[in-house]
């Protein structure tokens, strides 16, 4: 058995689908380019894909990392040129490596998850006070509320960093660093909205996965 860990992107084209159809895209890609993937065993055998996180609707990325297990062994070099053809406009592959089998696996070793969020900036405090602020806390108790479920939980727990990258006459340029591991994944939208955002951001960039 082989292993391949791939670092990839996706772009505006395809950042409304679901990690689910993403998964699905990468088996089918892969299946056409003729890589023979490792399945699992089992009643229900699949293919030995994983990736590190999950990437959130709406959200583009130049940060994806993903493993491969491979029946046959690849060259690194070979499996862009032999995938490439068979992806969709909006998902790239920006580079391939061996890892070895016994190596940990990218969900047990991720820690943190960065991002760049540019949002709309309304009337009120300057923004740099605000993340000032919001950094100032010991705690951010917080209510997510999706489709039955409520949630609660410490927002700002999950909040490793926060930056004021650049700001222009009507928009401004948030840097992320937040928690994404297995005490609590941190959310760009919901810090955007504890900074006094309450539209939607314009635009949210994951540009860094940090791993162990």
């Amino acid at each position: 058995m082989h292993r391949l860990r791939v670092k990839f992107s996706r772009g505006e084209q395809l950042k409304f689908i679901s990690h689910l159809d993403l998964m699905r895209l990468w088996e089918r890609a892969l299946r056409r380019a003729g890589i023979a993937l490792a399945y699992s065993e089992g009643f229900s055998p699949h293919p030995r894909i994983s990736l590190a996180a999950p990437l959130a609707v709406g959200v583009i990325s130049h940060a994806e990392m993903m493993d491969i297990f491979l029946e046959r062994r690849l060259s690194p070099s070979d499996f862009p040129e032999k995938v490439r053809p068979q992806l969709p406009d909006g998902i790239g592959i920006i580079e391939a490596a061996v890892v070895h089998l016994d190596e940990p696996s990218l969900q047990s070793r991720l820690r943190f998850a960065e991002y760049v969020v540019i949002v709309q900036i309304p009337a009120g405090p300057m923004l740099q006070e605000r993340i000032n602020e919001l950094l100032g806390k010991d705690s951010l108790p917080w209510h997510h509320a999706r489709d039955t479920v409520d949630k609660f939980y410490d927002l700002r727990a999950l909040i490793d960093d926060l930056w004021l990258e650049e700001q222009q006459n009507d928009t401004a340029k948030i840097g992320m660093r937040l928690r994404c591991d297995a005490s609590g994944t941190g959310r760009p939208e919901q810090v955007a909205r504890a900074l006094g955002f309450e539209d939607f951001p314009i635009s949210i960039e994951r540009t860094s996965l940090i791993f162990t």
